[in-house]
């Protein structure tokens, strides 16, 4: 396992709970097939206690806002309030599958997905995202600065 990929995910070692290192931890997600922003003020959710608890507990998401949990393969909305859209990513945030307005207490997985994009519901249609775009994460601080990429 990488240097990088431990920070990114908060991994130290073989020990998975360990405390996320303070990174970055609001990204803009740029569509770079389409040349369109997916969201921009993503949350990364790399440490096992944020993926596990994920967008429970929350109201909703507003305009723009997200989650991207890494590692993750599969999400359930069980308890949620709100109806969300999935983005599924391979290990090279190409886009292997897109899930809409998915309500409350259902699950969704994709096998080949290696982290997931979880959004406001109807935030993905409008972006005209499909299988096998390209996407980009850039820190919110650096996103004018197309050398802040992070891409795991």
């Amino acid at each position: 396992m990488s240097e990088f990929w431990r920070k990114l995910t908060g991994q130290q070692g073989k020990a998975a709970d360990a405390p996320a290192p303070a990174l970055e931890e609001r990204f803009v997600a740029f569509n770079v097939t389409r040349s369109t922003e997916l969201a921009d003020q993503i949350e990364l959710a790399g440490g096992s206690a944020k993926r596990s608890k994920g967008l429970l507990g929350r109201n909703g998401l507003g305009p723009g806002e997200g989650l991207w949990i890494v590692p993750c393969e599969a999400v359930h909305t069980f308890w949620m309030r709100f109806s969300i859209d999935l983005v599924y990513l391979d290990r090279h945030n190409r886009i292997a599958k897109i899930r809409t307005n998915v309500p409350p207490w259902r699950l969704s997985a994709c096998l080949t997905a290696h982290s997931i994009v979880e959004l406001p519901a109807g935030s993905v249609a409008p972006t005209l995202a499909r299988p096998g775009d390209q996407l980009e994460f850039r820190p919110v601080s650096s996103a004018a600065n197309a050398n802040g990429l992070v891409n795991p």
